[in-house]
């Protein structure tokens, strides 16, 4: 109780705070978990016909995925002094910033929820029968079928793109209603590929609320639902699969000796939980997932010390305006919590200042990042070597460190001139 309320402090503060829980998270899933995990990466595989098909000269073979890099000379020049001196060797990054078609994460989840939402609806309509092949979905006959329909999302923009791309190339309505913290460019973006745009003054959850709302009140609609969707939180368990054959190429152990840390930006919690809980349900409790987040936008560790689930970062005194636009959450999906929250073995904030100093780092070694993709390095190279010395850390300096970029290879010049002008400042 008494770190929790020094936590707390340190977070109403605003300064860049780590948590760890009290011991090794419990090993979750379980076998049903497990089965679920599985169940999205066979539903991804079939799909890839239809992703081909609609999206040839990005995915020719209707596979989306990311590159598994190692950046010792990065390593070399950013960790701190305590970092052990072979943690170049064992830091790698997961490139969903580079993904196709999308350039962030949401391509994990929100393609996916709406190629599943796009096979039921086929499926009803006797368009597309069980055992056939998903392409189906590209032809004439599902084109006119989804045209009278419509999909509604709440999002600060990469979900929004994410979701409008894959619903617009077949051929679905589209309305994404945009939080305050929404960049102009990814509104423009959407609005030239005919997806409707409603602006909001107010911030992300009420987006999402709005959202909801206009939903609920047309027909033949299907509300994409960022704070609470299975399907979205198990398009993203699905990369899970895809990093583990990643390691094994490379040859990482997972063990108790080696823990698997992995650094995952949180917003409202949906995409870094379904990583983790799929992680964990393929490689096991050695997976231990670190949460990062804004300091003005603590939500998800807030629900990790034991706040309630109406806590918002508004009631500690966080603004939530911060740099990092897709991370601007003020309270955390309650769904990724319980699927999640007792198999996180830490979260840290970091401030605006330090992810513009990352994207500058990051801009040596070719990799063109949001700043919101940026929050796994400062726990990664520094912020877990300043933890006091004990068996945790002993344990971490024999892992491998996962970094996960979630964003920003789509980034416009002038927008990424701007922000790479400001780390280069820092």
């Amino acid at each position: 109780m008494e770190r929790a309320r020094f936590v707390k402090k340190s977070l109403m503060e605003g300064a860049p705070t780590f948590w760890i829980g009290a011991g090794e998270p419990i090993q979750e899933p379980d076998a049903t978990g497990h089965s679920a995990v599985l169940f999205a990466v066979t539903k991804w595989r079939r799909f890839a016909p239809l992703l081909a098909a609609l999206f040839e000269a990005h995915v020719p073979q209707g596979i989306i995925a990311s590159p598994l890099r190692e950046l010792r000379s990065l390593v070399s020049r950013c960790s701190s002094p305590n970092a052990p001196a072979d943690l170049g060797s064992r830091v790698l990054v997961k490139c969903d910033h580079a993904l196709p078609l999308t350039g962030s994460i949401k391509a994990r989840g929100g393609v996916y929820e709406v190629l599943c939402i796009a096979e039921r609806s086929a499926l009803r309509a006797g368009i597309l029968r069980p055992d056939d092949s998903c392409d189906i979905l590209a032809a004439p006959a599902a084109r006119e079928l989804f045209a009278t329909q419509r999909i509604v999302v709440g999002s600060t923009g990469n979900l929004g793109f994410a979701v409008g791309r894959a619903a617009r190339a077949l051929g679905f309505q589209v309305d994404v209603h945009m939080s305050r913290d929404a960049k102009q460019w990814k509104k423009q973006r959407l609005t030239a590929m005919n997806a409707t745009v409603i602006e909001h003054a107010a911030d992300y959850s009420s987006a999402v609320a709005a959202a909801r709302e206009a939903s609920g009140m047309l027909c033949d609609s299907y509300f994409i639902d960022d704070e609470r969707s299975p399907d979205l939180f198990f398009g993203y368990s699905a990369a899970a699969a895809e990093l583990a054959g990643q390691l094994t190429c490379a040859g990482v152990t997972v063990d108790g000796d080696h823990p698997l840390c992995v650094h995952l930006p949180c917003g409202v919690g949906g995409a870094p939980a379904g990583v983790l809980y799929g992680l964990r349900a393929l490689l096991g409790p050695h997976v231990w997932g670190f949460f990062a987040e804004p300091t003005a936008s603590p939500c998800m560790m807030l629900r990790l010390i034991g706040m309630p689930s109406s806590a918002s970062v508004y009631d500690f005194g966080r603004d939530n305006r911060t740099i990092a636009d897709g991370l601007a959450v003020a309270r955390a999906s309650e769904y990724a919590y319980e699927m999640i929250g007792s198999q996180v073995m830490g979260a840290y904030t970091v401030s605006d200042a330090q992810m513009l100093a990352w994207l500058a780092a990051a801009a040596v070694e070719d990799m063109r990042l949001e700043p919101a993709a940026t929050v796994g390095f400062e726990g990664a190279l520094r912020a877990v070597w300043e933890l006091p010395a004990g068996p945790l850390t002993a344990r971490l300096a024999r892992a491998t460190h996962i970094i996960w970029t979630t964003g920003g290879s789509l980034l416009p010049d002038s927008e990424y001139a701007d922000l790479l002008a400001m780390g280069s400042r820092t």
